[in-house]
């Protein structure tokens, strides 16, 4: 081949390169001026005030293309999916309890984005900020507003693996006191102290009484469900593969994510629910793999995410594993029911 044929190969390969990532960015700016105009037989989404101390209303992160996209939003929890009031906060993870709501939210810098936690009073008003040391994964706020936890990603970006590690603070939204790291607190595994290099804590759920929470604690490839207690700072555990609980409004039961045999490493995970008298579980209707830290819409009916074509979907199932899985709002994501 001659040196001329070389160089016409070389232009024309550099040509097409050029052409290709022209069209890449092209693509990536249109579909971000897209994402800015309200999406064809979305849901309507006006300004306007939402609070969170009111009573039969959802509040959710809003996925749906358009000016509100990533901002809080309110709705009749009776119809999750009517028209949507947009608070202006925008949130990347999100819950709220007795007039108290936690934000985790992305600041853009220049070179690449930092995380913070917000504390919230019930009109949406900062009343305390932290900074987040990862991606945010999993939110919560205690029944009494009392308390707030948040998890994040320090290393990778997904619970399907085992190629990542978390941290898991805990907020006295009161006092301001923070704890940092659920990993300082003393661990006992089947009745005895436990210390591993490997500890990871995740999806926080809290019961009623200020003192008692429940979350998962992952130790050498096994998840196991831990009960955890804010006065002596220890954390005792109860179950093992559960992931991301979420206890009952009555303090009975866990809603969780449980990896099941047989399924994809990608999507390994059913949903369950875990009776903490018993410890029976019992699979839920849905036969999906739902990575999300589930709500409870009330004693009987559990609340999560799956992918939608806008990010995500809410869909309700009975708890106790009759009936079918129901999708109840499109375009939404972190719901927390008021009241």
């Amino acid at each position: 081949m001659t040196v001329r044929n070389r160089v016409l190969i070389l232009v024309s390969a550099v040509a097409v390169l050029a052409a290709v990532g022209l069209a890449s960015v092209l693509h990536a700016s249109a579909r971000a001026e897209r994402r800015d105009h309200t999406q064809a037989g979305g849901p309507r989404v006006p300004s306007g005030t939402v609070a969170l101390n009111g009573s039969g209303r959802l509040v959710f992160r809003n996925m749906a293309w358009g000016p509100h996209r990533d901002e809080l939003t309110s709705v009749p929890a009776g119809d999750p999916g009517g028209p949507r009031t947009a608070s202006g906060v925008r949130c990347l993870r999100f819950h709220a309890a007795s007039g108290t709501g936690v934000c985790l939210q992305a600041v853009h810098g220049p070179v690449s984005d930092t995380y913070r936690a917000l504390v919230l009073d019930a009109r949406l008003r900062t009343l305390d900020h932290y900074d987040v040391p990862g991606i945010p994964s999993r939110a919560r706020v205690s029944p009494t507003g009392h308390f707030a936890a948040w998890t994040a990603f320090v290393g990778g970006d997904s619970y399907a693996g085992t190629n990542f590690s978390t941290r898991t603070a805990i907020v006295d939204t009161r006092s301001g006191a923070l704890i940092p790291s659920l990993e300082s607190f003393r661990i006992v595994r089947d009745g005895r102290p436990y210390r591993a290099a490997d500890v990871n804590f995740w999806g926080v759920t809290f019961a009623d009484d200020d003192r008692t929470f429940y979350a998962t604690l992952a130790s050498k490839g096994h998840t196991h469900l831990v009960r955890g207690d804010l006065r002596d700072r220890t954390v005792t555990t109860l179950h093992t593969n559960v992931e991301c609980p979420s206890l009952s409004p009555d303090g009975t039961r866990v809603a969780y994510k449980k990896r099941v045999a047989g399924l994809s490493k990608d999507a390994p995970w059913r949903l369950y629910v875990l009776d903490l008298r018993t410890m029976r579980e019992t699979p839920l209707a849905e036969s999906r793999s739902v990575d999300d830290q589930a709500v409870w819409k009330d004693t009987r009916t559990v609340v999560y995410a799956l992918p939608g074509d806008y990010g995500a979907d809410l869909y309700q199932v009975p708890a106790d594993g009759s009936g079918k899985p129901r999708r109840i709002a499109s375009a939404a994501v972190s719901p927390a029911y008021l009241g």
